[in-house]
């Protein structure tokens, strides 16, 4: 499902950044980041600035976490 329109977002290293994953999942970056720090939501910190990159199966995996997967 998130394939699709996922696809413009994606980087070379099919990573999403907060933004990206805000945008898709319809909520405000800081709620990402808050997922993120929480562990709700499957994130790795890349650079030196530590940034949040989420790979778009963990988004998925977060969405679908609780029903079935529509194929």
């Amino acid at each position: 499902m998130l394939e699709n329109n996922a696809n413009s977002y994606m980087t070379p290293r099919q990573m999403l950044t907060v933004n990206e994953v805000a945008h898709l999942l319809h909520v405000h970056p800081n709620t990402i980041r808050l997922w993120s720090k929480l562990g709700t939501l499957k994130s790795y910190r890349i650079g030196k600035r530590r940034d949040y990159r989420f790979k778009l199966d963990d988004v998925e995996t977060f969405i679908y976490k609780d029903a079935v997967r529509p194929d």
